[in-house]
């Protein structure tokens, strides 16, 4: 393994470019894959948004949440059902499709099915999950733990880019700060781009999770997110990470932090607003 390979300053994600220079990209979708029909639903209603918008978006959901709060917690379709719903999405609609991989042994047939394989936060530092996801020649975003320091994440970087896939992305989503609460510096925005050389991406929705906050569940600040995404913006980042539901008050997972479904072209358009006077200068 060559570990002196740099990750890419602009990563593509079929026709949508992540560059922390570039336009605003946007990562969008609900939690957890609930149905083909809802995905379908969700996938549609998010594409005809950015159209209208003009901003680049890849669809994400997740087949497993294989780390919820408690055991009770819904999990998902699983991976067997889930891979012809992304293939579909794909194929039906044109958008490229991200979601969460937890073993090693998931890497390669997930690779199969969609764009980006996504690292949760809490396995940022499992080698194994790294190299097998790298391995696959996808696009790898890897969340930021949040118990490590943004420099930190050079490590993680330098783990995914050693066998020579240099398209990774890394995505800030706060920090632990006592029980059940994150708090996000955004400072570690340009820490991150300086330090790994990636394109940044900020999750503005797991930003305001309350970890566990609900004893079996966690809570959330569903009414911060465009506060923080704002900052994030204003700072300057390749993309911005948004759960988005329908009705999020009854989604299965994450609910008190997804952005409802009516709300997500407002704050979008308001982002790309914010994007374009941060990056005006730089050009």
């Amino acid at each position: 393994m060559n570990a002196t390979v740099s990750a890419a300053p602009v990563v593509a994600v079929g026709s949508v470019q992540f560059g922390n220079a570039l336009p605003l990209s946007i990562i969008a979708g609900p939690c957890l894959l609930e149905s083909r029909a809802h995905a379908l639903e969700v996938a549609s209603a998010l594409k005809e948004i950015a159209a209208r918008l003009g901003v680049g978006l890849v669809y994400k959901t997740s087949f497993d949440k294989a780390n919820r709060t408690s055991l009770s917690g819904a999990r998902g379709v699983g991976l067997d059902q889930a891979l012809a719903i992304f293939a579909e999405i794909r194929a039906s609609l044109g958008l490229p499709v991200l979601t969460d991989v937890h073993e090693p042994e998931q890497c390669a047939r997930v690779a199969e099915a969609v764009d980006v394989l996504q690292i949760p936060a809490f396995l940022c530092r499992q080698t194994d999950l790294l190299l097998a996801a790298a391995a696959t020649g996808k696009v790898v975003n890897v969340k930021k733990g949040q118990f490590l320091a943004p420099w930190d994440m050079s490590n993680v970087v330098t783990k995914l880019t050693s066998g020579g896939n240099r398209n990774v992305m890394v995505t800030e989503r706060g920090a632990s700060f006592g029980y059940n609460t994150l708090v996000s510096d955004m400072r570690a925005l340009p820490i991150l781009a300086r330090t790994t050389g990636a394109p940044v991406i900020f999750d503005a929705t797991h930003s305001v999770q309350q970890p566990g906050g609900k004893g079996g569940s966690s809570g959330g600040e569903r009414e911060f997110v465009p506060v923080l995404a704002r900052a994030a913006v204003a700072v300057g980042v390749a993309g911005v990470f948004i759960e988005t539901h329908p009705d999020p008050d009854h989604a299965p997972s994450d609910g008190p932090n997804m952005v409802p479904l009516r709300e997500f072209e407002g704050l979008v358009r308001t982002l790309m607003a914010f994007d374009q006077l941060a990056k005006s200068g730089s050009k």
